[in-house]
């Protein structure tokens, strides 16, 4: 499960690279600031994954937690 968060990441952070299709056509300031707004787009989906990430083991280690609580052995 960790590689494919780490994939997702990966490509998530990758469509950050050139110019976005959107941008085509602007000059200056303008592609500046639509350059700089999809970078912002960028750094909050990665960082919506990053938080899917820290759920998704969250919820997994306290599975796991559980699962041994219930599975032990009982004090003589």
């Amino acid at each position: 499960m960790q590689i494919l968060f780490l994939i997702w990441v990966i490509l998530g952070a990758s469509t950050a690279s050139g110019t976005p299709e959107g941008c085509r056509g602007l000059t200056g300031e303008d592609l500046k600031l639509c350059e700089d707004a999809s970078d912002v787009g960028t750094t909050i989906g990665v960082g919506l994954i990053v938080a899917f990430w820290v759920a998704a083991d969250f919820i997994l280690a306290l599975t796991y937690a559980i699962y041994r609580l219930a599975s032990r052995q009982p004090r003589a």
